[in-house]
Order: C-alpha cells, then sequence, then structure tokens
C-alpha cells in the first residue's frame, strides 16, 4: 500500500481511501475534508438518500477539472454496495438498463466520496414506487437576478399553496421548494402552478426554459418533476470555488434575505446550522 493510502473501518466495512491530501477545491478544500464532510453530515444526509437511485456527479481532478455524471455502478463496486436495475428509457449511452447505486449507510457514502463524487442527486421518488412522493420547484435566476428574487418568488408561491413547503439554497445560484407529492402527477402540478405564479408576477418569474425569457427573472423550473431527473439532494456539497452546500433554510432567513451571500454555506456552516438546528427537511422523510 502506496503512502497516500489508508485502510479504514467504516461500521465493520474496510475501506481503503486514498489521495486524501488531493485538493479538490480552488479555495484548498481537499478530498480528505469531503470526505470528513461527509461522514460527519450523515446522520441527517442519509435518511434523505435511503431508497433512492443515486446520480453522482465526479470530479476525479477537481471542480476546476472535468467532470462526469455517473449513474451505473462503477467497475470494482464492492459486494456489499446496494445496487438497483432499473430500466433507462432513452439512455445516451444505449442501455436498457441501469444498475444504480443506492446510498443507504456510512460506509457507501464515504466509499462514494472517496470516488471524488462531490455532488450527489436523487430522484423525487424511492425506489419500488409507481409514483414520486416529493414535489420539487426549482427557482433559478438568470442574472442579474440572484437569490434574493427567488426568496421573493419562493414567498409568493407559498401564499398561494396549502401544502407545506421546505426551502433550500441550491448551494449554487438558486434555491428549490421540496413537498410532500400532494398529486399524483407532480409534473402536471408544478407546471400549472408555475404558469399561474408566472401570469401575477409577469415581471419578476417565467415558467418556460427559454434563455432569451430568463435575464432578471426566475425560472419556476417545474421539470424537475419529470420522473427520468434528479434534484441535489440537502447537504449535498457542489462544485465551486468553494465548498458551498445545499442548505435547507428556514422561512424566516428567506423572508429576511437582502443579499445573494445571506444564503450562501460552506461545509463547516452547515455542520454548524445542523447541530443548532437540526434537520430542517426531516418533516419530508416521515
Amino acid at each position: 500500500m502506496s503512502s497516500s493510502e489508508v485502510l479504514v473501518d467504516v461500521e465493520g466495512r474496510t475501506l481503503k481511501l486514498t489521495n486524501l491530501e488531493k485538493v479538490l477545491y480552488p479555495s484548498g478544500f481537499t478530498k480528505g475534508q469531503v470526505i470528513d464532510y461527509y461522514s460527519r453530515i450523515s446522520p441527517v444526509l442519509l435518511p434523505h438518500l435511503a431508497g433512492r437511485a443515486l446520480t453522482r456527479k465526479r470530479y476525479p481532478n477537481g471542480t476546476e477539472g472535468p467532470m462526469f455524471f455517473e449513474k451505473n455502478k462503477p467497475q470494482g463496486t464492492p459486494p456489499w454496495v446496494r445496487t438497483v436495475t432499473l430500466p433507462s428509457p432513452g439512455s445516451s449511452k444505449n442501455r436498457d438498463t441501469i444498475d444504480y447505486v443506492v446510498v443507504d449507510d456510512l460506509a457507501t457514502l464515504v466509499w462514494t466520496a472517496n470516488l471524488a463524487a462531490l455532488e450527489l442527486h436523487t430522484h423525487q421518488w424511492k425506489v419500488g414506487r409507481k409514483t414520486p412522493d416529493l414535489l420539487v420547484l426549482d427557482l433559478d435566476p438568470g442574472p442579474p437576478a440572484t437569490i434574493v428574487e427567488c426568496c421573493q418568488v419562493a414567498l409568493a408561491i407559498r401564499e398561494r399553496l396549502d401544502v407545506e413547503l421546505f426551502p433550500k439554497t441550491s448551494g449554487n445560484k438558486g434555491m428549490q421548494l421540496v413537498a410532500k407529492a400532494p398529486v399524483r402527477d407532480t409534473s402536471a402540478f408544478a407546471k400549472d402552478l408555475a404558469e399561474a405564479v408566472e401570469k401575477a408576477m409577469p415581471e419578476l418569474v417565467v415558467s418556460q426554459m427559454t434563455k432569451a425569457l430568463r435575464p432578471g427573472k426566475v425560472l419556476i423550473d417545474w421539470s424537475q418533476n419529470n420522473p427520468a431527473k434528479t434534484t441535489v439532494s440537502p447537504y449535498s456539497l457542489r462544485a465551486r470555488h468553494e465548498p458551498t452546500v445545499s442548505t435547507p433554510v428556514t422561512w424566516e432567513e428567506v423572508t429576511s434575505c437582502s443579499a445573494a451571500s445571506d444564503l450562501v454555506f460552506l461545509s463547516e456552516d452547515v455542520l454548524f446550522r445542523v447541530e443548532e438546528l437540526g434537520d430542517l427537511f426531516e418533516p419530508l422523510l416521515s
């Protein structure tokens, strides 16, 4: 074993961790720190990953290097890692099925982090269920709009719905609103909602992906509810200059947001927030 490798025991599983000192973020955040963050946040992260097919965004040479989406289990996947074979309609690689990884335990989470899977994305449905259990409204600001405008739209959406919405930052530039699925056809429901909000707030909201319509406005991306699409998981890292995190926030924070920097949270911030606030997305698990 080389000096860049170390064997660790994770809940009875032996894992070989490699290149822990490798810098993955321009800010200096290393692969070892990525693994440490995912290990420490696991008590609140794992319940949101459990039972869901996972798509990983891997950055083997850091966030400024080439990346790739990985849905299929990679070569060398340990036999103890849970995988599920699911249909793959429209696969870009002409596959009929994909062997997805399902992260149900800490050992699997650490294993994925060791593969430089910085971002973790899941569907709005659980394996074995035919309908989604979550509704997601992705709010994407078109510059010069920022998350400040997203918060204004989020508050307007909240006023229109009877279901309880849970806000989180995307960890990038926008935010998402998540709810327990109020209907079976969440895609149609989200589209109708987005169009209604656009009609009420045409100066600020757009419901179509057309780029020419988006500058200075917030796109309510209802298409995230397509069964084939995924959304970044709460508490997932994002691949930016610094290790920002998709972070659950309170409605008080949404209401008071006056600058984009108000809702930027790094990995250490999120660990502290969880100690203080617990998992703000826990009601979605029941």
